[in-house]
């Protein structure tokens, strides 16, 4: 099967438009003794691998943080013809190049290859990280030595933050690539990260587009009468990749047949007109319940969680609390919600607690200053059901 390429930034590789995550197939998030893994689970996530590679999904994409993914990859990817696939893993921020390259040897021991296409310092989420990651003697020198030594063919990195870190590691001028959050529910928030991106010609990645796009995989009644005759799920892919800014979404099957509703969207329906219909029709629903106000302007003027009484992440609640009411996602809402104060900075920022006793005083650029704190006690109310953990730590 033939599938849609784009190419990926400054790196002038054809990339397919979706990824086979390896982010949901391994048999666990610890590294596990070969003995231990399921021959079942094993089988799995070679028929999965081979799937996508029979669909035309060549790129291939884990990290060192995702238990025994790299190993149980390491014992298929070897028995495949290395230039029919692009492979990429992703090695957390250290604080020493010697670290580094020490923790990228145990990638390329599991994996078993004499290279990696792409490498991601994994989760640049704060300036901070982002500073320790491009110190001398430090992450990037490492991807630097590596690259000469031909076991890297380009370096990117990995990110869960918003434009205020994302933006200036693309300015950089650094990276050939970035992994990052973009899709509807997080525009316009985060746009200025793809267009940053864009401006130095990087690739752009689209990191879990079903799962953080809205929980797609199981679609509220509501998101599904409107985005009819396509689903959710390929809806959001369509909409996603109709911007020449975007290149690949991120698809992490649990099986083989998880990537069949995306081949046939972007196979079946690449710019078809019904993609836009489906947009305006969505926007059009969330004005008619929210108002267009609010809907073309919520996240105008808002503090950065750093300046928020608390640290509450006024942003990221007023978000979720929007698609809640506009598109029924409750339980998209719930899941991020319960992750506030229990994710570190992969998910920053605490939760409304206590919001009527707090001086809001830093609303005062929000043309809504007035309505949010009620709405954020609103939304507490609605979501907080007991703290969350991430999926990797789960």
């Amino acid at each position: 099967m033939t599938m849609r390429t784009k190419r990926f930034g400054r790196t002038e590789v054809q990339m397919p438009v979706l990824t086979c995550g390896g982010m949901r197939f391994q048999q666990g998030w610890e590294d596990l003794e070969p003995g231990k893994v399921d021959r079942e689970i094993q089988e799995n996530v070679e028929a999965i691998v081979h799937h996508a590679l029979e669909t035309g999904i060549n790129h291939i994409e884990t990290a060192r943080g995702y238990g025994s993914s790299e190993m149980q990859l390491g014992w298929v990817l070897p028995k495949i013809e290395r230039d029919k696939m692009l492979v990429q893993t992703k090695i957390n921020v250290k604080e020493t190049a010697a670290e580094f390259l020490e923790t990228f040897e145990v990638s390329m021991g599991y994996l078993k290859l004499e290279y990696v296409d792409f490498l991601s310092i994994h989760g640049i989420n704060t300036p901070e990280l982002l500073e320790t990651s491009l110190k001398k003697g430090g992450c990037l020198d490492a991807i630097r030595q590596l690259q000469k030594e031909g076991r890297v063919r380009f370096c990117g990195f990995s990110t869960h933050a918003g434009p205020e870190t994302v933006v200036s590691a693309c300015e950089t001028g650094e990276f050939d690539y970035v992994n990052l959050h973009w899709y509807f529910v997080y525009h316009p928030i985060h746009w200025p990260m793809v267009e940053a991106a864009a401006k130095q010609d990087m690739g752009v990645f689209i990191i879990s587009p079903n799962d953080k796009g809205g929980v797609l995989y199981h679609p509220t009644q509501k998101m599904a009468g409107l985005c009819d005759p396509l689903s959710p799920m390929q809806w959001n892919d369509l909409y996603c990749l109709s911007r020449p800014e975007v290149h690949t979404l991120s698809i992490g099957a649990a099986k083989p047949s998880d990537f069949d509703e995306h081949v046939a969207a972007v196979s079946n329906h690449w710019n078809d007109p019904v993609v836009g219909e489906v947009e305006a029709r969505i926007v059009q629903s969330l004005e008619n319940d929210l108002g267009a106000d609010w809907v073309h302007r919520w996240h105008e003027g808002l503090p950065h969680y750093t300046n928020t009484p608390g640290n509450i992440n006024v942003r990221e609640i007023l978000r979720l609390w929007t698609f809640h009411r506009g598109l029924d996602l409750t339980e998209f809402a719930k899941m991020r919600y319960n992750l506030l104060g229990n994710a570190e900075h992969w998910f920053p920022g605490m939760p409304a607690v206590d919001v009527e006793n707090q001086d809001w005083a830093c609303l005062s650029s929000s043309p809504f200053a007035d309505r949010i704190p009620g709405i954020l006690a609103e939304a507490h109310r609605l979501f907080y059901e007991k703290p969350a953990k991430r999926l990797s730590e789960s």
